[in-house]
This record gives C-alpha cells, structure tokens and sequence, in this order.
C-alpha cells in the first residue's frame, strides 16, 4: 500500500429537518451562494448539478450533496472539513421555518488516517464535536464502532441523534464501500493522454464503457471525470438518489456506491441485485455493506439473501455481520465481504 495518497473513505453526514411551513420547496430555497459558502468552509466545490421535481443533486470536487425539502445528505472525501457544516446549514433551514429533527454521521476506517486533520484523527473528537453543533432538543444520541473481528482495521463508525425515539425515515440506505479494486476495471476511470474532451463529456464515457449506466437504466446520470484520474456521479429516479466515487490509482484504489431504496422490488430494483450490479463494475477484493433501516424494521432475509447473491454471483463470502440499534434512528447492518478463495 502506498505511504500516502488521495483519501477515498467519505464522510457523511445526513440532517432531517421538520417544518411548519407549507412551502413544498422547503430546504431547496436556499440560494446557491449561501451553499456555496458552507462548501467552501468544508473545503470543496460543485462541479456539476442537476435537479427533478423532488430534489437537487450536486457532485462536489470531493463527492455530493443532496437537498430534499426536509433533508440534507453531503458526503466528501480526502482531508475535507465536513463537520463545520453543520451549523450553517442548521442556520440557513432555520431561515426557512425548518427545524432541526435528526441528525447522522457515518464514515468508514480511512486508508491513510495521519493525513486527516482534527477532528477526524480520532472519532472520539468528531462525536464532541457533532454534539457540540446539535441542539438539546436531539436527546436520543448514540455513537458506535462497528468492529469486524476479522478485519478490525475496517470499521464502521456511526454516530446519530434524534428528536424522536421512533424513526421515521422511509428508505433504506445502502452505503457500499470497494477497496482493491480489480486493475482492469479501474482503467476505465483514468483520463487518456491528449484527450480534449472536458470533464462532462469524458465522465459520460466513463460511466458508458465502465456499465455503471446499467446499475439503475431508470436513473438520470450526471457524471463528472477529473484528471488525471477519478470519477463521481450522481443518479436521480423519482425520488431517489444513487451516488459512485472512484478512485482508482493502484496502491489506494477505491470506490463508494450509495442508494436509497425500499426493501422489495417496486419498480426501482431489488437491494442484493442492484449491489451486485455496483459493485461488479469494480471487481473489488475488499467490500463492506453498511445498510440503514430507518423507518423499515430490519429485515433479517434481506441480509442473508444478500450474502447469497454476492457469494452466487460475484464469489464473495460475508466474513463478518455487525447489528447495531440506535434510538430514533433505525437499525445499522454492517458486513463484510472478501472473494471465496481469500
């Protein structure tokens, strides 16, 4: 493994919001510039966006960010200072008649942790100083280490608080995080020498001869790729959001997919074979499985008719299963995957 290179891990912090307002734009109100101006706190920028009747979706320099009418999701990658996000966006949604209902932060083990500034050397720090940014009335709290005993160098951290005890987030959400990506597949995310397409038009061809376009046909994909390397995007289906990052140089490669979807297929596609289709663009030797049901109950089968569509179709065995509960706020699933011969 390298010494040092580009951190791919996220972190991510999603806020839900409850309003009194019956204005149906709610969070989406907020100007630009005042958006502009938490992301320059953070340390990133909007390089590309596009927006449905039911959200906004904007791929950062590092990673994206998502505003619904009562919700925000932001995720950035490398040495970005997300948690300063907080209180800003907590100001401008009061600014709306929005208030401050729950509130999550997750991130996985990061690949070069030296290189990450204060907080984020310790997660320890990054809980005090979440809470520190919260109000009282989120009294339901919880911080948890996800620990495999088989790869305890791959945890899942996850921190949340609530205004309710029950949860009442309707989708599940599934974040999927690669490491070891096969070598080949990884080629496809690197830029080619003396190419003169720009950004748009060269993720756009990423994501054709790489077959992320077939991870979700229904989704509308705006994709970006960086030079020399790497590649985000963010899909948009009705209401819901899918999300990709790649890093791909050899030594630290990675790549993250998110999703929120229901339990069953509606339409949108079941949970183990739209994974399974995520995660075979990349071939990884290292996969964890964190999945957040929210408003759903935790569905055991799901969990194990996951494991059995990984192993069936793409050769890798769940090596660790992690269940965590967290008051108003649903039931976290953490597992861990690594091909059948490892």
């Amino acid at each position: 493994m390298a010494v040092s290179g580009f951190e791919g891990f996220e972190k991510r912090l999603e806020l839900r919001f409850s309003t009194t307002n019956n204005n149906p734009m709610g969070l989406r109100l907020i100007d630009f510039e005042s958006l502009d101006q938490v992301l320059n706190e953070v340390q990133c920028t909007v390089v590309s966006a596009v927006a449905n009747q039911s959200f906004d979706a904007y791929v950062l320099s590092e990673s994206s960010l998502f505003i619904y009418p009562t919700k925000i999701i932001i995720k950035t990658c490398g040495t970005t200072q997300l948690l300063k996000s907080i209180r800003p966006f907590i100001h401008l949604a009061r600014n709306h008649n929005l208030t401050l209902r729950a509130c999550r932060y997750s991130r996985g083990s990061f690949i070069f942790p030296k290189a990450q500034p204060f907080p984020y050397t310790s997660f320890k720090d990054e809980v005090v100083i979440v809470e520190e940014s919260l109000p009282n009335s989120l009294r339901y709290r919880k911080a948890s280490v996800m620990t495999p005993s088989t790869n305890p160098s791959r945890a899942w951290h996850v921190f949340t608080a609530s205004a309710d005890v029950e949860p009442d987030e309707p989708l599940v959400v599934v974040e999927v995080c690669m490491t070891e990506l096969d070598r080949v597949n990884a080629r496809s995310f690197f830029r080619r020498k003396g190419e003169d397409k720009n950004s748009d038009s060269a993720g756009k061809e990423m994501t054709r001869l790489s077959g992320i376009d077939m991870i979700n046909a229904n989704a509308f994909i705006c994709d970006f790729a960086f030079d020399p390397c790497g590649y985000s995007m963010n899909g948009v289906d009705g209401d819901r959001y899918s999300t990709i990052h790649v890093t791909p140089e050899d030594g630290f490669s990675y790549a993250s997919f998110e999703c929120g979807l229901s339990l069953f297929d509606d339409g949108h596609g079941d949970i183990s074979e739209v994974l399974t289709r995520a995660i075979d663009v990349f071939r990884p030797d290292c996969v964890s499985v964190a999945t957040t049901y929210g408003g759903e109950d935790y569905n055991h089968e799901v969990t194990k008719r996951l494991e059995r569509t990984l192993a069936k179709k793409l050769g890798l065995t769940c090596r660790s299963r992690l269940v965590d509960e967290f008051p108003g706020s649903g039931t976290v699933v953490f597992q861990s995957f690594t091909p059948r011969w490892k």
